[in-house]
This record gives C-alpha cells, sequence and structure tokens, in this order.
C-alpha cells in the first residue's frame, strides 16, 4: 500500500496541474489565444532553455546511455512499422492510416516524458531522460512524416523532401539538446550569472507546458471512429512501452535507464500529432480522438508501469 501511494504522489501532481489548465479554460480565466501563445513560448524558449540548462550543466559521460537510446529509437521504430502495417491490412483510408500510424508512437516526450521523469527520478532523471529526448526527437519526427506521406505518395501538392529536413533540422528542441549535449561533453564552465538567470528563466517551464496541456484538452475531440483510435492508444500507451522494456532487458539495461525508457515510450500521444495531419493531408478528427484518449488514460498506465517497474526492481 505504500509503494501504491508513493507511486500516486508522482503521478497525481502532474495531472493535477493539467487539470487546473482545464478548470482555468472552462472558468474563462484563460482563453484559446492564451494558450497558442502559451505553446509557443514553451516550444521555443522554455523548453530548449530547460533542456540546455540541464544537459549543459551535466557531467555527459555519467548521463549519456548509447544503448538506452539504441533500444528506445528501435522500439519506436517497431511502432511505427506494426501500426502502419495494421492499418494497411485494414484497409483504412490513406488520411486514416497515416492519422493512425502516427498516434501510435509518436509520444508528447517534452510535456509529459519530462514531467513524470522529473518526479518519479528528480535532477539526475531529468537529466538522463533530456538527454535520450535530444537523440529522440529527430527519430519521432521522421517516422512521423514518413507516416503521413507513405499514404499520400505519388499524390498532387506534397512537400518536398528538403522542406522536412528544414522542418527537422530547425527544430529547437533538437537544436538546444545537442547544443547541451555538445557544452556538456566538452565540459564547459557554466557562467555564475547565466547560471542563476536559466535556473530562474527554466522554472516555468514544466508548470506552462501541463497548463497548456489541460487548457486544450477537450472531450469534444473524441469524435469520429472511436474504436481506430481505441487501438492506436493501446499501442501507444500499453504496447510501446512493453516493447521498449523487453527490448532494453535484452540489451542489459537495467534500473533507472530501464524506467527512463520505459516511461519515455508509455507517454500519450503529442499534440503535435493533430497539427501534423491537418498538414499533411492525415484524418484530423482521428488524430485528436488519440490524443485526447491517450492522455486520459495515460494517468492509469502511469501508475501501472511505475508500480510494476518499483515492484520487480528492474
Amino acid at each position: 500500500m505504500a509503494l501504491f501511494f508513493d507511486i500516486l504522489t508522482i503521478v497525481l501532481p502532474v495531472f493535477l496541474v493539467i487539470t487546473l489548465g482545464y478548470g482555468l479554460k472552462k472558468a474563462g480565466l484563460i482563453d484559446q489565444a492564451f494558450l497558442f501563445q502559451t505553446n509557443r513560448l514553451v516550444y521555443y524558449i522554455c523548453l530548449p532553455l530547460l533542456l540546455f540548462y540541464k544537459i549543459g550543466t551535466a557531467d555527459f559521460f555519467a548521463n549519456f546511455n548509447g544503448t538506452l537510446v539504441f533500444g528506445s529509437a528501435v522500439a519506436i521504430a517497431i511502432g511505427f512499422f506494426v501500426s502502419y502495417g495494421y492499418a494497411a491490412l485494414r484497409g483504412y483510408p490513406p488520411a486514416a492510416r497515416g492519422a493512425f500510424c502516427q498516434g501510435s508512437f509518436r509520444g508528447n516526450l517534452a510535456y509529459m516524458g519530462l514531467a513524470i521523469v522529473f518526479n518519479a527520478y528528480g535532477e539526475t532523471g531529468f537529466t538522463r531522460a533530456g538527454i535520450l529526448m535530444g537523440f529522440l526527437v529527430p527519430v519521432l519526427n521522421f517516422f512521423a512524416i514518413l507516416a503521413l506521406l507513405l499514404p499520400h505518395r505519388g499524390s498532387e501538392g506534397s512537400r518536398g523532401g528538403g522542406f522536412w529536413i528544414r522542418q527537422i533540422a530547425l527544430n529547437p528542441l533538437i537544436i538546444a539538446s545537442f547544443a547541451g549535449i555538445l557544452w556538456s561533453f566538452l565540459s564547459l564552465p557554466m557562467p555564475v550569472i547565466l547560471d542563476r538567470s536559466l535556473h530562474i528563466a527554466t522554472g516555468m517551464t514544466l508548470p506552462l507546458a501541463l497548463i497548456a496541456i489541460g487548457g486544450a484538452f477537450s472531450l469534444e475531440r473524441l469524435k469520429g471512429d472511436l474504436v481506430r483510435a481505441a487501438f492506436a492508444t493501446g499501442i501507444k500507451i500499453v504496447w510501446l512501452p512493453l516493447i521498449a522494456a523487453v527490448l532494453l532487458r535484452l540489451l542489459g539495461v537495467t534500473g533507472q535507464d530501464l524506467a527512463i525508457g520505459v516511461l519515455m515510450a508509455g507517454t500519450p500521444a503529442a499534440t503535435a500529432t493533430y497539427i501534423m495531419a491537418h498538414q499533411l493531408k492525415g484524418d484530423a478528427e482521428l488524430a485528436g480522438s488519440i490524443v485526447m484518449m491517450s492522455t486520459l488514460l495515460s494517468a492509469i498506465t502511469y501508475t501501472a508501469a511505475l508500480f510494476i517497474l518499483r515492484t520487480l526492481v528492474l
């Protein structure tokens, strides 16, 4: 029973802050314009600063685990091929196939994953998860673009490969993560003034990110083909973390790194899946349903995952 309550203290605070964002939106204290600007602030400024600061001030060689990165990337690839193959075998139309596939493997690492890991494993866990995320974001973006473009290959009006290469290369989270990795790798000192400024500025990142998730949450998005959305949700928050756990154990990853890999794999579908579905002829309605359903149910799956990880002491 003590273990269960310990896990609740990790999971509940994250979802209570999300609920706060939802309540603020319902009460009219924040609106869609505020949420739009908040998401831009978090995505382009706050999270990049936080990642650079936490990774840059850490010992790279003590926190980088190449096997964890490799195993997590392979798990994402498996998620892509399994979900795309399933959608193709079931004869899903191109728009639904892309949205289903992307929602099945592309998780909200930056907002949800980092928050859960930070609550569970503190600064050390956050740093290791940040380094892992720096390597996984390009992998996720690559497969997300592939998932949405493959069903429409050969159609009119599709964007060229150069456009999407720029989207990946100029992603602020990727740039910040690798800048932090380089800073840490070279063991560069962090000036006291910069250190204290970043410490103050980055404190707002996770609360703002979670409030933005809650403010954007809407049960009205749960529409369309909910059976497909439920299948994609199951792959994303149940099967993908299980696949990651098995792969990482086979590769010899244990302890905190294993837990971080599983928790990052078990993140709910990213809001970006909904945005990209709009841009790339995907089924945006299905994508929105997957985001809402997986976010709602991840409170249960995260509790279960942490309970299993701590019970088995893997």
